[in-house]
């Protein structure tokens, strides 16, 4: 029994060291040898027009890994048949910036036709977006494979609504893998990009039974957040996240949060814990350290159920599934 039990685990060691192996930074130097350069290309001709999709791109990314892992699953369209990730009230019409993924594929396809996949794609543009947004860049593991399965309704038990408390969120967080620090840490890619106001508007005219406002967030900012989304539920009206700077990764969405100006209930919970509270706290006083933390964060999701080796497929258009 115990040659077996010795035997299991060294073939399981071995499994580990192959998928470690296949998940590698410089994972397309010999096989499609530009393929970051043409990505970053695309994010920063992007970005130029419209800063926004920076926060588009890192949200898509996050939106990919926690549903299914990171296999592009969130870039597939909708069929007559099946409703895809990106159809679902968590991602749309929240999600953008899925044309730069497009305009990357069709060079990279050109180029080295049937070699990147859409979810190294995905991931490598998210790591350009807080690079171009100020966040300290990193290295990215490649070598996924895309998924072939995109199910709206998994996104319902997977990703964390504006809604959750921190209990929720701890949670949802550990159960991908992550420790509180990493989930408050992640919390902070708040700091830039725009919410529709549907997202938050409980908060400021149906909060509980009692209130309508919601008594956690600051007054003045509350007032201001009427002016922009009156009552009514415009799908359409959208708000910065974080005002103060709302195009750059910097830890002003930590002090919002102290301010009680955090724009979420999944933000400002973030101060009814003791340990979470002193993370905000550490957080909005140390940008280098946030920066840093984020970055391995980030590293770190992007492993997140990944497929490799002969699972799943490399697709030719990140929209569709091959044949």
């Amino acid at each position: 029994m115990k040659k077996l039990l010795v035997c299991i685990a060294l073939v399981l060691v071995s499994l580990s060291r192959c998928v470690e192996s296949q998940i590698e930074v410089g994972f397309y130097e010999d096989s499609c040898e530009m393929a970051e350069f043409i990505i970053k290309d695309e994010v920063t001709k992007a970005l130029n027009k419209d800063k926004g999709l920076a926060a588009g791109l890192v949200r898509m990314h996050f939106h990919d890994c926690f549903v299914r892992g990171c296999d592009g699953s969130v870039l597939i369209d909708s069929t007559p048949s099946n409703t895809a990730e990106k159809d679902s009230p968590a991602n749309n019409p929240s999600l953008r910036g899925f044309e730069v993924i497009d305009n990357a594929k069709t060079r990279l396809e050109a180029m080295c036709k049937g070699v990147v996949s859409c979810a190294d794609i995905l991931a490598f543009a998210a790591r350009d977006s807080v690079e171009i947004t100020g966040g300290f860049g990193y290295d990215v593991p490649a070598g996924r494979r895309d998924g072939r399965v995109s199910l709206a309704s998994e996104t319902l038990t997977n990703l964390p609504p504006p809604s959750f408390n921190v209990d929720q969120l701890t949670q949802n967080f550990a159960n991908k893998g992550f420790t509180q620090l990493e989930m408050v840490t992640l919390s902070g890619a708040h700091t830039i990009g725009r919410s529709h106001c549907t997202s938050f508007n409980n908060r400021l005219y149906s909060f509980n039974a009692t209130v309508d406002q919601d008594p956690s967030l600051d007054s003045r900012y509350a007032a201001i957040l009427k002016q922009k989304c009156p009552q009514g539920n415009d799908p359409t009206l959208v708000v910065p996240m974080d005002p103060p700077s709302p195009n750059t990764m910097d830890t002003s969405y930590y002090q919002g949060i102290i301010a009680n100006r955090g724009l979420f209930t999944s933000d400002q919970t973030l101060l009814t814990n003791p340990t979470t509270a002193n993370q905000v706290n550490q957080n909005a006083r140390n940008p280098f350290i946030w920066k840093n933390n984020f970055a391995a964060a980030m590293v770190k999701m992007g492993k997140i159920g990944v497929l490799i080796g002969t699972a799943g497929e490399i697709r030719a258009n990140c929209r569709v599934i091959n044949g």
